[in-house]
């Protein structure tokens, strides 16, 4: 299923594979002022300090949080990160954006689309964040019968970045099931990086505190949230 691809562009149905570690990170930069909620982009973060570092993205660590790193069989890459938390899941992924304007407004359109032919529905609603998209996406299960899953898809454009939220499990439908992964959310900082790229190239991630070479810049993955992946290791 193809919730987030590049026009014109055949989606790519890969695999997952999973692996997670702890790390936290230390810097040094100077700038004095601490910013608002976020998502954060870096250069307004004067302490990384508490995060996993993963790469494009610093995750902010909580106790008992459960991490999956998702990786792209294709190219060996590492595209996405799924959090745990009480009983919900959280998946971000991080893309490059244009420079001048915010891709979401355009993305709600697709992923509406998308979900609709499948048979799924989607209600646009405000949320923490802005604006976000409750969808029921139809899951086969067992015997052949098909249910509806429900998850939040949350949008943040940031500077050359845009950042998307998926949330399952108890958090897309339940408030107060919700508010620790927003939290998080609020909490994670975007590590965009100066090079060129294309709008919508995903950015890529790393298992924490351990960078490794990209390989193939600008491949684009298609994350199936309907397929169960492996199962996911505490973070301690």
């Amino acid at each position: 299923m193809g919730l987030f691809t590049r026009r014109k562009r055949d989606a790519v149905d890969e695999g997952v594979e999973a692996v997670a570690q702890d790390a936290t990170e230390n810097t040094d930069d100077p700038r004095p002022e601490t910013p608002g909620r976020g998502p954060h982009d870096v250069a307004d973060v004067p302490d990384l300090e508490g995060r996993l570092d993963l790469g494009a993205l610093r995750v902010p660590a909580r106790p008992g949080m459960q991490l999956r790193l998702e990786v792209e069989k294709r190219t060996n890459n590492i595209v996405a990160v799924t959090l745990g938390l009480t009983g919900s899941a959280m998946q971000l992924q991080v893309f490059a954006a244009p420079r001048t304007q915010g891709i979401w407004d355009e993305l709600r359109a697709e992923i509406t689309d998308s979900i609709g032919k499948q048979g799924g529905t989607v209600d646009q609603i405000d949320g923490p964040f802005g604006t976000e998209l409750l969808a029921r996406i139809p899951v086969r299960v067992a015997e052949g019968q098909i249910s509806h899953r429900p998850a939040r898809f949350v949008g943040v454009d940031g500077p050359r970045w845009f950042l998307r939220a998926v949330l399952t499990g108890k958090s897309a439908i339940e408030q107060e099931a919700a508010a620790e992964l927003e939290e998080v959310l609020a909490d994670v900082v975007v590590v965009r990086g100066v090079e060129a790229r294309a709008p919508r190239d995903v950015l890529l991630l790393h298992a924490p505190g351990k960078p490794r070479a990209p390989q193939q810049p600008g491949a684009e993955p298609d994350l199936d949230i309907t397929r169960r992946g492996p199962e996911i290791t505490e973070v301690r």
